[in-house]
């Protein structure tokens, strides 16, 4: 799973994320037939006309399948824009990348080795194949020939394998190693330095790896499995704590995927070629360009043709350009969602593992539960996502349909709520300035760390601070600003404490499994909540008796309910993902159900089509 931070662009991997990635199968949780979004209809959301009433739109008008006009041409080229107000790191390998922006430059030359279907559940139609163990705690994993590595070699398993290696080693930083990976047989004692190799991996030959592990469940086929391997014959010589700061990460990656990276541009852009060794078939494009495009000038940029799509459309900005004439509007409901957090406690390196601190300014729950009560998120959604976000109620979000449980009763917008449950847990005006001091009669100032983005960024941030300031709580920005995406993610993994609240978001991959980002070993886990409960909840959620759905969905509404009574974090709106995308493109879907991949996709002209004022 990976923060928003850790989107869908892994083409429904894992993720970090994973992507972290069976979750979203089956029907709505209340029992209605509900058109899904995307189903086939006419495509009425790029129409004014299409606003309800109340100027906003609905992601039930959005098809996720482009319509193909015209036939692909010979040598097109593809310009691609990453929506973004800040540059992107350049971490470029799947291993070591943390953050949505890297992802989106990775996809276009790699790829997990495993396909996925449109649950999300690894399939055997990718560049790897499985079979599994009748305990259903072995897996023999088997690459594909002709799958290269895009300078010529062979993938192998020891490549595979090497994966493990570096991300179990106790010298790799971030956010990878978590509990999936402490699930392989021996990498317990690999990762604390204690055995020289992981005994649950075995390389069978030069193709065929086999993983053990200690316990199996459903999250074994949507990221259980660690879907990248890694070149060895390009990272060996490379010490594991410089791998992530290489070369070979980050001026001459390479993959498995369609398209091989040419050139870097820092921060800003990469431009590819096509792979013609690509073990799926030849790519339709000759060449691929990816560059950073500011949230300030994505319409024009739009407009004039000069991207042909981007990642993800700003809600916001979307009444100013829902007629576009240029582009076909694409929408699904995104994996990802917004929240506030609340920094209870840090993470202890020598246990590897998340621990509370009962010391901590937002340590009372009460605290926590009238800040929630404060907050209009539907008004939220309305007034700066014109209804394209909407108010979030639990942490598993609408996308996984089987497990959100909109049964559950959640705090929502009443300031004389969030005033008396203040009073009674002895949070009162004690000096008659206004704002409430803490119940041993000190003085509260709350440090809110939020980031810097679209035009909404600071606005939203100030409609917080003011609804705070309605219920007689002092909040105030962290050092008086809005924060930089890298630098506000450094911050907050490393525990500053000057953090006291923050508000971020959460891609969550396609694995309902909350435990990559919740659990009590993730480094990703930014507020540092445990319990025993929850740990308990994690590991029925993802055991062998989980493979009955309706276990599931019980196990998962007990930890949907747990999270709504301790509030380490709170949902404050669902988010819908839009994709302009230019008419001369064809052979392109967001669906995960759709057949097509990066290698389908094709132009029907030399340029761009403009939008015509």
């Amino acid at each position: 799973m990976r923060k928003l931070g850790f989107s869908k662009c892994l083409f429904a991997l894992m993720l970090v994320l994973s992507l972290a990635l069976a979750a979203c199968s089956g029907n709505n949780t209340d029992g209605d037939a509900k058109e899904k979004p995307g189903d086939k209809k006419e495509n009425t959301a790029g129409k004014k006309d299409a606003k309800s009433e109340d100027g906003t739109y609905s992601i039930e008008d959005f098809s996720m399948d482009k319509t193909n006009q015209g036939e692909a041409i010979e040598n097109g080229e593809l310009n691609y824009g990453v929506v973004a107000g800040t540059s992107f790191k350049g971490t470029l390998n799947y291993n070591f990348y943390q953050d949505t922006y890297d992802a989106q430059f990775i996809k276009w030359f790699d790829e997990p080795l495993f396909d996925t279907d449109e649950n999300y559940m690894i399939t055997n139609d990718g560049a790897a194949t499985y079979e599994v163990s009748d305990d259903g705690l072995t897996f023999t994993l088997k690459i594909k020939d002709g799958v290269n590595w895009q300078d010529g070699e062979p993938v192998t398993a020891e490549d595979w394998a090497f994966a493990y290696e570096v991300l179990g080693h106790k010298d790799t930083a971030g956010i990878r190693y978590g509990a999936d990976f402490e699930n392989v047989v021996g990498m317990k004692e690999y990762h604390e330095g204690k055995a020289d190799s992981i005994s649950g991996i075995e390389i069978v030959d030069d193709k065929t790896l086999k993983i053990t592990h200690y316990k199996t469940g459903p999250s074994m086929y949507t990221g259980g499995i660690w879907s990248y391997a890694l070149p060895k014959h390009i990272f060996k010589d490379i010490p594991i704590k410089d791998m992530a700061a290489s070369d070979a990460v980050r001026k001459n990656p390479i993959g498995i995927g369609p398209y091989k990276v040419e050139s870097i541009v820092p921060g800003e852009s990469v431009t590819y070629v096509k792979n013609e060794d690509y073990w799926r078939g030849e790519p339709k494009l000759d060449k691929v360009t990816a560059k950073i495009v500011s949230p300030s000038t994505v319409i024009k940029e739009l407009e004039s043709g000069k991207v042909d799509m981007v990642d993800s459309f700003p809600a916001a900005q979307f009444p100013d350009v829902a007629d576009m004439s240029n582009v076909e509007w694409l929408g699904q409901v995104d994996n990802s969602f917004t929240y506030i957090g609340f920094k209870l406690g840090h993470f202890d390196k020598k246990k590897d593992e998340n621990v509370m601190d009962p010391d901590k300014k937002m340590s009372d729950v009460n605290l926590r539960r009238a800040m929630w009560y404060a907050i209009d998120n539907d008004a939220v959604g309305k007034k700066f996502y014109n209804g394209l976000r909407w108010n979030a109620t639990t942490l598993i979000i609408p996308f996984f349909k089987d497990f959100h449980d909109d049964s559950i009763k959640t705090p929502t917008y009443d300031p004389d709520e969030a005033k008396k449950i203040l009073d009674e847990a002895g949070y009162k005006d004690v000096d008659g300035d206004g704002f409430r001091e803490t119940p041993e009669g000190e003085k509260l100032v709350i440090n809110f760390a939020s980031m810097s983005g679209d035009d909404t960024a600071q606005p939203l941030a100030n409609y917080y601070i003011q609804s705070w300031k309605n219920v007689g709580l002092k909040v105030e920005l962290l050092d008086g600003k809005l924060h930089e995406l890298n630098s506000f993610y450094d911050r907050l993994e490393a525990d500053d404490p000057k953090i006291d609240i923050y508000q971020a978001a959460w891609g969550t991959g396609t694995d309902v499994n909350p435990e990559g980002i919740h659990g009590r070993k993730s480094s990703a886990n930014y507020t540092r909540f445990t319990s025993e409960k929850a740990d308990d909840l994690y590991a029925k959620g993802n055991s062998k008796e989980a493979a009955d759905i309706e276990y599931r969905k019980r196990i998962y509404s007990e930890w949907q309910q747990l999270m709504v009574d301790e509030i380490p974090m709170f949902p404050t709106v669902y988010r819908a993902a839009l994709i302009p995308v230019n008419n001369r493109v064809i052979n392109y879907s967001i669906d995960p159900a759709s057949d097509l991949r990066l290698y389908d996709i094709a132009v029907t002209q030399d340029k761009p089509f403009v939008d015509k004022k």
